[in-house]
């Protein structure tokens, strides 16, 4: 499961039979059920339609995606939260955040051993603590179109927008979250136990919003952008990345 996730962070775009090709080019003899199942387990999906976390539950409603072109230009104008799979060096557990896009701040985080929706509304909760976004954007998974997380939105008066179905790059800043968490702090610290996981990505978080700056910020922190009293205009740059991001699963 750690080998996939790796190499899914390079090539998100791979499914599960060319996932089962690479993994033999490494060396592993798994067949292709085998890596669907862990897949399916992990969380993990290509960004092409794939029926994993991402499927909406039926009975839960699914949102429209509110981003498409829009010009995002300050803190709390959109947030967004994604969920990810932290490995254990026995079993695993799953990573919720909740981002400003703007500024790339993490708002709140929470890690559980299931996919149950709770630990997203616990996330989500300490996040509007925080302060009150205009938009909201996640994927369909059942976690977020589940009626506790939109619930709670709709009566802080915030608008919720959805990605695409399998569109990944739809939230391109937290899948650049994400990759950051994996390669600077999850692969190296090679947890053994969640209490591990906790306290090491409590730390990382910090790191990351007030001491990690981002060229894209004009080097600086989250937490520098985030909390700044002066006007914010958006960078294009910031724009143009999630164009191109939402451009390439088009």
């Amino acid at each position: 499961m750690r080998q996939i996730d790796r190499l899914y962070l390079r090539r998100p775009f791979y499914g599960s039979p060319r996932m089962t090709d690479w993994l033999g080019e490494y060396g592993w003899q798994v067949n292709v059920k085998r890596v669907a199942r862990m897949m399916r387990v992990m969380g993990l999906q290509s960004v092409l339609p794939k029926p994993y976390t991402s499927r909406p539950h039926p009975e839960n409603r699914v949102y429209p995606y509110l981003l498409r072109g829009l010009a995002i230009r300050a803190p709390k104008h959109v947030w967004c939260a994604d969920i990810t799979y932290i490995p254990l060096h026995e079993g695993h557990l799953y990573l919720v955040a909740v981002m400003d896009w703007f500024s790339r701040y993490v708002l709140a985080w929470e890690l559980s051993n299931s996919m149950e929706s709770e630990f997203c509304i616990q996330a989500l909760n300490r996040a509007l603590a925080r302060g009150t976004p205009e938009i909201f954007n996640t994927d369909q998974g059942a976690q977020f179109s589940s009626t506790g997380f939109t619930d709670r939105l709709k009566a802080a008066g915030v608008a919720i927008s959805m990605d695409g179905r399998g569109r990944a790059l739809d939230n391109v800043f937290i899948e650049r979250l994400w990759w950051s968490v994996k390669y600077e702090e999850v692969y190296p610290g090679d947890y053994a136990n969640g209490w591990v996981a906790h306290q090491r990505l409590g730390r990382y978080f910090r790191f990351y919003n007030t001491e990690r700056k981002h060229q894209s910020l004009e080097k600086r922190t989250p937490c520098a952008v985030y909390f700044d009293q002066q006007p914010a205009v958006a960078e294009p740059s910031q724009q143009k990345e999630a164009e191109t991001g939402r451009q390439a699963t088009a």
